[in-house]
């Protein structure tokens, strides 16, 4: 087989269909799970009015021609996020979908502008249970895959094992040496001056006009996440309340939110929320995540209305976003999100 030929070549076919079957066994395996604990599945509908109200997450806008010729613009959305809200709103409880979903400037090993999102809300439970369930998916496909562990590349994770559970500032103090938490005040602002004075000292470069969270992001892509889910599966848990648009605070502490990521051999594959319900905070966060878009792409998009009514009468609920390319991806050892794609992206 010659890896230069497409994929749609017979020979090059052959070679991938093995694990593209893989593929199907897991999601059966996951979708049965969800079965068995009484979830409903749903598939909510890929054309949004807003792709969503993150500054550095970037959508497809297209245009929908109504009857009478006029256009107005309409995007692809990035996760089936507000739709399914929209359905705990409407009365459902428990709810998952296998969506496609769509993220422009995201191209490479771990990123396509197509891929397929596994999304799963429980409303009135909390969200360590979301982190239960992850791994029991996790392991479902290690075993369908027939597989020991997780691999990405030289890196191992064993599934089976239990979790290595730290907060975002306790894996910043072990991995890179930074005290975090000394630049974010007691109300969740932050502090950049201070948080840039710990990238001096540890030596990692920064920008003249980075922002607080650039710098979060730099130290965490560069420090933080190599190191996480290398032996056993991390959670990477309490994200600080600014990094956590959709997450509602800890109780007792404004400063850190019931935000976690889920990390196997480096790699992230989900991030969950215990979910903000208070529409007029969330307006205000969406709002300011806007106007960084702006600032730094020239670009913002609209709040879906819709969606800001229905929270609120949604219900407390935990929700989380896998995915799914990825773990397929880890289960099945493959080097490429494409190489676990049925028809990758030109």
């Amino acid at each position: 087989m010659n890896p230069s030929s497409p994929w749609w070549s017979p020979a090059r076919h052959a070679d991938r269909r093995p694990v593209l079957l893989t593929r199907n066994r897991i999601q059966a395996a996951i979708r049965g799970w969800l079965a068995g604990e009484d979830f409903t599945e749903v598939d909510p509908a890929a054309l949004a009015i807003s792709p969503g109200n993150e500054a550095h997450l970037h959508g497809f806008r297209t245009e929908a021609i109504g009857n009478d010729g006029v256009g107005r613009a309409i995007y692809l959305h990035t996760s089936p996020e507000f739709a399914m809200k929209k359905l705990l709103a409407a009365g459902e409880t428990r709810i998952h979908a296998f969506s496609h979903v769509w993220r422009n400037r995201e191209r490479g090993a771990l990123h396509s502008p197509e891929f397929t999102m596994l999304e799963w809300y429980r409303v009135g439970e909390g969200y360590e249970v979301l982190m239960a369930d992850t791994m029991a998916f996790l392991r479902a496909a290690a075993r369908e895959a027939g597989a020991e562990g997780l691999r990405f590349r030289d890196r191992l994770c064993d599934p089976f094992l239990e979790p290595e559970r730290v907060s975002v500032a306790e894996a910043f103090q072990a991995h890179a040496g930074v005290d975090l938490m000394a630049s974010i005040r007691a109300d969740g602002s932050t502090d950049a001056e201070a948080l840039g004075a710990e990238l001096d000292r540890i030596g990692v470069r920064r920008a003249w006009d980075d922002t607080w969270s650039d710098m979060l992001s730099r130290v965490l892509s560069s420090r933080v996440e190599p190191m996480l889910g290398n032996g056993r599966v991390t959670i990477l848990d309490r994200y600080p309340a600014a990094e956590a648009a959709l997450a509602r605070r800890v109780p007792g502490d404004a400063r850190v939110a019931e935000r976690f990521e889920v990390y196997a051999c480096g790699v992230e594959l989900a991030n969950g929320f215990g979910e903000l319900t208070d529409a007029g905070e969330q307006r205000r966060r969406f709002e300011a995540e806007m106007a960084e878009k702006a600032r730094v792409y020239g670009e913002s998009y609209p709040l879906d209305e819709d969606f800001l009514a229905a929270l609120e009468i949604m219900p407390p609920a935990a929700g989380i976003a896998m995915g799914f390319d990825r773990v397929v991806m880890l289960a099945t050892g493959a080097p490429r999100i494409d190489d676990v794609m049925w028809t990758p992206v030109p």
